[in-house]
């Protein structure tokens, strides 16, 4: 008995324990949905047969089924625009926040918090209050721009189909650009100030020591706060559905709600889990990809 309780006294038993449930948690909940999301490509599964796991196997039919569809490469390229747009704005937007309030000024901790107020809002929540201001006819938005002079008319943001998906992507930056401008922040106040001095002493200006200290420094912050919004951005489902549910006729439908409408609304869950696989590989090659420049810089 001794014996068997003295690894426990020691600190390593119980160590072992919170380890092992920590990795039963993650098999549990996030390595057997994969693992079942993945099977479920391969097979025929719809509304009858989703009790059952006695499915056909159809090997890659449902890959060639999603990739012929004529919707396809549409919500394809809208998935990038949505991510690549989202992606550039809340990073450039939230960097020059980061930089704007590093600035020693009266307020800056307190306006710093009322950004952070958006981003802890949840997305279902940002989506019904940008639905208000997108509104066509009595929206927020037209009626700026009306009263500005900058539009004859009001706009329908969210049942126009060309500009239906900027509209998500609009409501995607208000939403990502604080956590953006949080972690930009540690890295800018992780920069030693006698760098800058230095570099002014020998007569830089403000542009070149942005680009020769600031940008250099920040490569690690910046690769994790691209990485961590790609996939972030991938993720994001609650806004298409309280905005604009991927329509009109799939102008801004994108692959997250398209795979969703697949499994949830038509029923063709083996289809719909193909398109997760395909994201989830492609967050995967994301994240390699950063591993991989954060492991050179650091053999740097």
């Amino acid at each position: 008995m001794l014996n068997f309780t003295r690894p426990f006294r020691d600190g390593a038993g119980f160590d072992t324990i919170l380890v092992t449930l920590a990795l039963g948690y993650l098999v549990l909940f996030s390595g057997f949905p994969l693992v079942y999301n993945l099977v479920m490509s391969f097979q025929e599964v719809d509304l009858f047969s989703l009790g059952s796991f006695d499915r056909p196997y159809v090997g890659l039919d449902n890959y060639v089924d999603v990739l012929s569809r004529p919707e396809a490469w549409g919500i394809f390229l809208n998935t990038v625009k949505f991510v690549g747009i989202s992606v550039a704005a809340q990073l450039s937007i939230g960097f020059a926040l980061a930089m704007f309030f590093q600035q020693n000024f009266p307020g800056s901790t307190w306006l710093r918090g009322l950004f952070l107020a958006g981003w802890i809002m949840p997305a279902l929540v940002v989506g019904a209050v940008w639905s208000w201001i997108l509104a066509g006819d009595f929206g927020v938005l037209n009626h700026v721009l009306l009263s500005l002079g900058l539009t004859g008319e009001r706009i329908f943001w969210l049942s126009d189909p060309n500009v239906a998906l900027f509209s998500v992507i609009l409501a995607n930056i208000w939403l990502g650009v604080p956590f953006n401008m949080i972690l930009l922040s540690v890295g800018l106040a992780g920069i030693p100030e006698d760098i800058y001095e230095a570099a002014e002493m020998d007569g830089a200006n403000a542009i070149q020591r942005f680009f020769t200290i600031t940008l250099p420094m920040m490569r690690a912050q910046l690769g994790a706060v691209i990485s961590l919004g790609v996939i972030f951005t991938l993720q994001q489902f609650d806004l298409f559905a309280a905005l604009t549910q991927g329509g009109p006729a799939n102008a801004s439908n994108v692959f997250q709600y398209w795979s969703w409408q697949l499994s949830f609304q038509y029923y063709e869950i083996g289809v719909g889990s193909v398109i997760s696989v395909l994201m989830i590989l492609f967050v995967i090659f994301v994240a390699a990809v950063y591993v991989r420049s954060t492991r050179h810089e650091q053999l740097a």
